[in-house]
């Protein structure tokens, strides 16, 4: 048996879902994201990957800067919805919102709650060194990510991953989690569990002021911390060249052993002397460049042992 649903979701993670929800042959009665904002040097107006997906789909598409006024909230109660479906949707839902479908609404969240509610669970899972998460279906309510959970899978965090590979391999998860939650709802054999009082952490939106790398820290820390950002917002380094300071991005990396001023060059590859220990970088991205491995990156631009960065 299909639902009528409200799909309401912005980036890729949440594009996934919709794909995987309309392959399950649920009516997508409208979709709500993000409106489409500037973006790369020109500035042009961008369509969010869910809005894209939207359209090449057909599906009505709308993107409402609020859900707090009379005329927007009217709109989505004449949805006549069975249940809504909400996956980083960026936009805080109100009562009125919340109370119009039959079903209420469900939400995707990229943690094991009720550790890292929030706007960037993910990243901060990775910067806090958690050594797995999961993806979650809840039902949600008045408080930010406090509903009772319905479904949950865990995700184990290499320490390879990155945000960008930990997105991925949730992304794919969360698409297939949504759907079964709907089948057992229809079914009526899912059983939903209040979330713990206890653990209860918050993952704060990233601020851009947090990837300026501080070489002060300890390796082990700022790895975490790089892997963290990339590949975006990507934390960085100011390079002293002789056309001005350069701005670089470290997208890879892994702590070594090693002693030295923090951001000291300690060799010919890249190994970066820390508050403790060192860092190697293996991946780099010069300001308005492609990313490039250590050793490409350095056929472009000399940094001798002994360079201090900064």
């Amino acid at each position: 048996m299909t639902m009528r649903i409200a799909f309401m979701g912005s980036p890729a993670f949440a594009a996934a879902t919709l794909a995987e929800l309309v392959a399950a042959g649920h009516e997508i009665a409208c979709v709500y994201t993000q409106p489409p904002r500037p973006a790369g040097r020109g500035k042009a107006l961008r369509k969010s990957d869910v809005h894209n997906l939207a359209d090449a789909l057909g599906l009505c598409v709308r993107t409402p800067k609020t859900l707090r006024d009379e005329d927007t909230q009217q709109a989505f109660a004449a949805l006549d919805l069975d249940i809504a479906i909400v996956v980083a949707y960026g936009l805080i839902l109100p009562k009125e919102i919340l109370q119009a479908p039959k079903l209420g609404c469900l939400n995707l969240h990229g943690s094991l709650l009720p550790r890292w509610r929030g706007a960037a669970p993910i990243q901060r899972a990775i910067m806090a060194g958690d050594s797995h998460t999961g993806v979650q279906v809840m039902q949600m309510e008045a408080g930010l990510d406090t509903g009772p959970v319905l479904l949950s899978e865990t995700v184990q965090i290499s320490d390879q991953d990155t945000a960008g590979s930990l997105h991925d391999k949730m992304a794919a998860i969360g698409a297939d989690l949504m759907p079964r939650a709907l089948a057992a709802l229809q079914r009526g054999s899912v059983q939903s569990a209040p979330q713990s009082e206890d653990g209860v952490t918050y993952a704060h939106k990233i601020d851009k002021k947090e990837a300026r790398i501080d070489w002060a820290r300890q390796s082990v820390e700022l790895d975490r911390h790089i892997r963290g950002l990339s590949p975006f917002p990507g934390a960085w380094f100011e390079l002293a060249t002789a056309k001005g300071n350069v701005r670089v991005k470290v997208l890879m990396c892994h702590a070594e052993a090693g002693t030295g001023a923090p951001g000291e060059v300690m060799d010919d590859g890249l190994l970066i002397a820390c508050g403790e220990g060192a860092l190697r970088l293996t991946q780099l991205q010069r300001a308005g460049k492609g990313v490039q491995a250590a050793d490409e990156f350095l056929r472009g631009q000399n940094i001798a042992a002994g360079t201090l960065l900064e």
